[in-house]
């Protein structure tokens, strides 16, 4: 372990001006390009600065136990800032009790410079793995579990500040019980001023069907069950960046996905696992660790931002979410008929772990998170200007045809031929009737018939004022047809205009 004047020797032995001075921002650059951060100003900050103990003052009174297990710290990373990742090691290092950091791994994604990762191998209890082409963050944190030699694996992104006794209260909480996997409070590095935010302590994670997530207030019913403000907070998911768990839990649970790529839905894969397969997700108010969150990617996706997004996610729904994941893609259509590689290999891993199932998961852990059903069918008139859509039983046709024609409304009630119902499986419906056209051309017909549930054909996204038809990209649209004094309008689709008047439409939903 060596005394802290080994420490001293290894820190002067580290050039740090030297490593900060390579590629630093130029005056008249844009100090965003590259990290999607300012840059100037995390150079300008201090390496080892001071950070405000955000904690509850409670935290401070709490003791731990003498013999907490060592951790790895694994840090993954592809062509982040020196400065910044600098900090990150330095504030493990200055705001962890010596004999609890086993090491830090850093796993470089095939950075363009091996330099950022080879020069920090100088310094004390850091070890430098380079991955010979780009693999993602998921492949990368596997590798750096696989070598790590604690009993215990710390995630943290290459972007972070460690505050005061971070880690004590997560690895007590590990000790007690190793199915536990925690969290800490993530504060908020501003991405402009770096100044350190502390963030709510009263949130967690939570997520809508198309599996975005999101963090969340807990409800006046869970502030009230919480007596005391340093308790774990329970939470359905994580956000994937930060977190602790036991190193044998993580490989008996099957580690991560590893056909998942570059980064992105990875949180909701290990999130559902956890719990589902006999573990808990915990956030730990006393344990805070500093964030620089920021608005977009500085880095390239090779298959492209939403693509990756929609892969990783779809692998989930697909392994973990049973029936429901039908919700994920009425949320998410454009994951419809995506590849998203070979599952089967998880689907073992779950049978293997006699997990529960999806619905035991929104029982249990996310009562929250509401069955669309109830929710997300609206129903009311579709309105261009004076006229609505209205469906007509006719002699020669065997399904009712659909005009245009002048709103019929009493008391604010649409009159049943004018009545329509949004779905959440962006159906329009009128009863067991669907809008939908037989052929994808411009010009086509749209027309009534049988609904149909995973019908492309029968799927309508409401983008802006105008309907649009999912499978085709174009728009609802009406054409006049017969001459002017016996004009009818008809239903077509044509590519979407944004001046078209016939394109515009109205859902006055009640």
């Amino acid at each position: 372990q060596g005394s802290d004047v080994d420490w001293d020797d290894l820190w002067d032995q580290f050039e740090e001006r030297r490593y900060l001075s390579a590629r630093r921002w130029k005056g008249g650059e844009d100090p965003y390009r590259l990290h999607a951060f300012n840059q100037r100003e995390s150079e300008r900050i201090p390496s080892d600065r001071a950070v405000r103990d955000t904690r509850h003052h409670r935290c401070t009174t709490l003791h731990y136990r003498q013999d907490l297990p060592p951790t790895s710290v694994i840090i993954t990373f592809h062509n982040e800032a020196r400065s910044t990742l600098l900090r990150t090691i330095r504030s493990v290092l200055n705001r962890t009790p010596v004999h609890l950091v086993h090491e830090i791994i850093l796993v470089d994604d095939f950075s363009d410079d091996p330099d950022d990762c080879r020069l920090l191998g100088k310094l004390p209890k850091v070890k430098c793995l380079r991955n010979g082409r780009r693999e993602g963050l998921i492949r990368s944190r596997i590798r750096g579990a696989d070598v790590a030699q604690a009993g215990v694996l710390t995630f943290l992104d290459s972007h972070c500040e460690v505050n005061k006794d971070w880690l004590l209260p997560l690895l007590q909480r590990i000790k007690e019980d190793p199915t536990r996997v925690v969290s800490p409070v993530i504060d908020i590095i501003n991405l402009d001023t770096f100044a350190y935010v502390a963030a709510s302590s009263d949130l967690r994670g939570g997520f809508d069907w198309s599996l975005h997530f999101k963090w969340e207030q807990l409800s006046p019913e869970q502030k009230a069950k919480r007596l005391d403000p340093t308790e774990p907070i329970k939470t359905p998911i994580i956000a994937g960046g930060l977190f602790v768990i036991d190193k044998a839990w993580f490989n008996h649970l099957g580690k991560y996905d590893s056909a998942m790529d570059i980064w992105g839905g990875e949180n909701f894969e290990i999130s559902f696992r956890v719990w589902m397969c006999g573990g808990s997700l915990e956030i730990i108010p006393c344990s805070r660790v500093g964030h620089v969150f920021r608005k977009k990617h500085p880095y390239v996706f090779p298959e492209g931002n939403a693509n990756t997004y929609i892969k990783n996610t779809k692998r989930t729904a697909e392994v973990w979410m049973d029936e429901f994941k039908q919700y994920y893609y009425a949320a998410r259509p454009a994951a419809q008929g995506r590849p998203y590689g070979n599952i089967q290999s998880r689907v073992e891993l779950r049978k293997r772990l006699k997990c529960h199932t999806f619905k035991w998961y929104l029982e249990n852990v996310y009562p929250e998170l509401r069955i669309p059903e109830e929710l997300l069918y609206q129903t009311g008139m579709i309105r261009q200007r004076q006229s609505c859509l209205e469906s007509h039983k006719s002699e020669a046709q065997e399904f009712p045809i659909l005009s245009l024609s002048p709103c019929i409304s009493s008391k604010g009630t649409a009159a049943t031929a004018q009545e329509w119902t949004y779905t959440y499986n962006h159906q329009v419906r009128q009863q067991q009737l669907c809008l939908s056209v037989y052929t994808l051309f411009p010009g086509s017909q749209v027309l009534l018939s049988p609904c149909k549930e995973g019908d492309n054909k029968q799927r309508w996204g409401k983008v802006g004022s105008h309907i649009e038809h999912i499978a085709s990209r174009f728009c609802l649209d009406t054409e006049t047809i017969g001459d002017t004094n016996e004009s009818t309008k008809e239903l077509v689709i044509n590519p979407c205009e944004s001046t078209a008047m016939s394109q515009r439409w109205d859902m006055v939903m009640s």
